[in-house]
């Protein structure tokens, strides 16, 4: 219980961080820029403690949950002091503001790629796509049935079945662990499927071209024929290697395949996403007393559980690859456009330059900042079906939770 509770406190802490560092992102880039940063505070809920440096104050709130950046002028509803006029974030360009609000999904990204590398170079990556290469992992025997002579009873023709006998053809004809089977009878087997439905089909005496490091040998096994559902088949005795389920990688191909894997990880989440409300009525079914389905949503507390159990049982490549998961997700989500999302501030900001480059091809003056409170209903039902969710899955990640397999 202990570890399972030190790896809940890790997992908030490191998601704690990771929110901190998206808001450092905004600040750093916005003071870039020469914009004027007037609070940096991590958590929200009543202030902890606070000390100002220079223009800015920062602080940490009691709740672990969030935290913000207060940029001078996100708006053109906020209040401007006359100093902080000249520098009001709306008076930018557009690419400075971009640049600005795309930052914290850009930091989201990096911790995803160095915790994603640092398991590349370690633990090692998820094999996503298993090969299913024919390469033995071991040979075993058969059992074998064979025909009989007629009963003294029975017509001249009658045959009767003898008693199972055990054969081992893949040993016997000399095939090793290690081997890759390139062809069975002459006909290439490029997968393990391949060389499973030309062993089927053969019957007794049949060549085997393998690959033994960097020899070429051409076996002959005496394939059995064994009875099964669906009639009779060969056999040989040989096993598949099993793909590894984490690949390691030396630091200079670490690099690519963990490029690789972010991409596979980013459109997952995109996929993942974009079913999220399909998935929504299987949440209200876990709260009360179905199934929990291992896609449905979770909140940081499912994800903070998910972390206990895998500090619990020493699985450290689970812990991290959860870290990273959530990272790309927030990179993700937090570029939807939707306001109070960085990406409904996105959406407004290449809006205005869309509709500032027609009117100046038509000769008119660029007109002002967007008016807020005309969005102030969309943003309000964002808010309120995001609350309504955030609660519905820390709900179901209380009384019906995910557990690791």
């Amino acid at each position: 219980m202990t570890a399972y509770l030190v790896g809940v406190a890790l997992f908030l802490l490191a998601l704690t961080l990771s929110v901190a560092l998206h808001e450092v992102g905004h600040m750093v880039t916005a003071r870039a820029f020469g914009m004027r940063v007037r609070r940096f505070f991590v958590g929200r809920g009543p202030t902890l403690f606070s000390v100002k440096r220079g223009e800015i104050e920062y602080g940490v709130k009691a709740l672990p949950i969030g935290g913000f950046c207060d940029i001078a002028g996100l708006t053109a509803l906020d209040e401007l002091t006359p100093e902080e006029r000249p520098r009001a974030m709306w008076r930018f360009p557009a690419w400075k503001r971009t640049v600005v609000m795309a930052s914290g999904s850009v930091v989201h990204l990096l911790i995803a790629l160095v915790v994603l590398y640092t398991m590349a170079i370690t633990s090692g990556l998820p094999n996503l796509h298993p090969s299913d290469d024919p390469i033995v992992a071991s040979t075993t025997c058969v059992p074998t049935t064979a025909t009989c002579p007629a009963t003294a009873t029975a017509t001249a023709t009658a045959t009767v079945t003898c008693p199972a006998t055990v054969t081992c053809p893949a040993a016997e004809a000399g095939l090793r662990p290690g081997d890759r089977i390139e062809a069975v009878a002459g006909k290439p087997t490029p997968q393990w499927n391949d060389v499973l439905i030309a062993v089927r089909a053969a019957a007794g005496p049949t060549p085997l071209t393998v690959r033994r490091g960097a020899e070429t040998l051409t076996l002959t096994v005496d394939v059995a024929r064994v009875a099964s559902p669906d009639g009779e088949i060969g056999m040989m005795g040989a096993t598949a290697q099993q793909p590894p389920a984490y690949l390691r990688y030396d630091p200079l191909a670490a690099t690519g395949a963990t490029m690789s894997f972010t991409g596979d990880m980013v459109a997952n989440t995109a996929t993942q996403l974009a079913a999220f409300p399909q998935r929504l009525p299987s949440v209200l079914e876990a709260i009360t007393g179905g199934e929990r389905h291992p896609d449905t949503p979770i909140s940081m507390v499912g994800a903070s559980r998910l972390g206990g159990e895998a500090v619990e049982r020493g699985l450290w490549e689970v812990f991290l690859l959860l870290l990273a998961s959530l990272n790309l997700f927030m990179a993700v989500f937090n570029l939807l456009p939707l306001l109070p999302l960085d990406g409904g501030h996105l959406a407004i900001v290449w809006y205005e330059r869309a509709r500032d480059t027609i009117r100046r091809r038509r000769g008119r003056a660029a007109a002002g900042p967007v008016d807020y409170t005309r969005l102030f209903p969309i943003t309000l039902a964002a808010l309120l079906i995001g609350g309504a969710v955030m609660l519905l899955t820390v709900t179901a990640d209380l009384v019906n939770p995910i557990h690791l397999s």
